[in-house]
């Protein structure tokens, strides 16, 4: 037996157990919830409620998307930013819906095939004494009644026959939980409006973010390098005049100009990186997140899994600042002292998410360093997500469609 296709199968069945038990109690309360507050809309006490009701069963929603890219490679479609109709809370009441019930079982049934088995074993090994007492049908496992040795044997064939199934069947019936929940979470046709109207909003911030990046570069090479530069200058010609004069002047002009220039080349080499960092054009994306984390106050681990390929320069640069200012968030409000940054490339998407263990009450809203992080990556048509729930941990999600070369 291939021992690694065998632990596949065990954490498979772990998962779906894990799943079932969310699908049945988390997405049942999540139901329930946002029920009660929809009905209590009219009378005023829902229009509170519900913003906060539905922002819950979208992180529930959201970490559904995560476990499925993590452990099936099923990528669920995040909402556009902004998309928050009642288009989309009635399409998150029936995925609720549907989770709680056919959700469940399909969480349940590879869960079963792993774990099922050992109720057979037990009873081929005697188990079967403690429910009947030979006379009568005490107990029943599967189809198999059990009322004696004979009978145990049985069931223990059953369990046989159940854990081979386990073994080609279990990973695949957890990958159908989560096409399932990509049935009803993915946007539809209907959102093509929708979209069209978040692509523009982005294509204009796109705009106003580049003229505001060209302010900014004017307006510190006319403050910073090109005053040193002139002040260079002045010092260069009034040494012209004082060399022949007054040496020992000159000599400290001299001085002065030559830490003139060094100081506007660190401003240059500031201004440089600010743009587009050298180890990111030289390394690539992966090396310079590890490069930014050096620098972190918070101990931060990288995990990066390319394939050796590199996603073009200004997908790889929007990326890269996007998680420095996730990561400038998390230091200065979370309170972590623990933060984990992972990359990886599948299935046509460049994948991000930044967790730190802090205090958790992270949201993407107007001024907010998130909702700046989604406009940038809004320009490669990218989606944020953010889960952080009260207590922590927070979990922000970047993906951004891209090939590597």
């Amino acid at each position: 037996m291939d021992t690694n296709r065998a632990r596949t199968v065990v954490t498979a069945g772990l998962r779906g157990l894990a799943l079932a038990l969310i699908s049945l109690y988390g997405s049942l309360v999540l139901f329930v919830l946002t029920l009660v507050s929809l009905v209590l809309v009219p009378v005023g006490i829902g229009l509170i409620t519900t913003p906060w009701v539905l922002a819950g069963v979208r992180a529930h929603a959201n970490r559904r998307r995560l476990f499925a890219v993590e452990w099936c490679g099923v990528r669920i479609p995040l909402e556009p930013s902004g998309a928050k109709s009642w288009k989309d809370t009635f399409r998150l009441l029936g995925w609720l819906f549907v989770d709680m019930t056919a959700g469940f079982v399909t969480a349940l049934v590879p869960a079963a095939l792993v774990f099922y088995p050992l109720e057979g074993f037990a009873l081929a090994f005697g188990l079967w004494r403690v429910f009947t007492d030979g006379t009568y049908v005490g107990w029943w496992y599967g189809f198999v009644p059990v009322s004696g040795q004979g009978s145990a044997l049985l069931a223990g064939l059953l369990g046989v026959a159940l854990l081979v199934a386990s073994y080609f069947l279990t990973p695949a019936l957890l990958r159908v939980h989560f096409l399932l929940a990509r049935s009803l979470l993915a946007p539809g046709q209907g959102e093509l409006a929708e979209r069209v109207r978040v692509l523009t909003e982005t294509r204009r911030d796109a705009v106003d973010s580049s003229a505001a990046e060209l302010r900014r570069i004017e307006r510190d090479l006319h403050d910073g390098a090109q005053a040193r530069l002139v002040a260079m200058g002045m010092d260069l010609g009034t040494i012209e005049a004082l060399i022949e004069k007054n040496p020992a002047k000159a000599k400290e002009l001299l001085t002065r100009a030559r830490q003139s220039s060094a100081e506007a080349l660190g401003e240059l080499r500031d201004l440089v990186r600010g743009i587009h960092p050298p180890v990111l054009a030289e390394r690539g994306l992966g090396d310079a997140v590890r490069a930014l984390t050096l620098r972190m106050p918070v101990p931060t681990e990288v995990g990066v899994d390319f394939g050796g390929g590199r996603a073009d320069a200004p997908v790889e640069s929007a990326a890269y600042f996007a998680v420095s200012e996730v990561l400038t968030n998390a230091v200065k409000h979370s309170g972590a002292d623990r933060i984990w940054v992972d990359l990886h490339h599948a299935e046509g998407m460049l994948r991000i998410s930044v967790t730190d263990n802090g205090g958790g009450g992270a949201v993407v809203g107007a001024g907010s360093g998130l909702s700046g992080v989604g406009r940038r990556l809004g320009t490669f048509d990218g989606v944020l997500a953010v889960s952080s729930p009260a207590g922590g941990p927070t979990v922000v999600t970047m993906e951004i469609p891209c090939v590597l070369s």
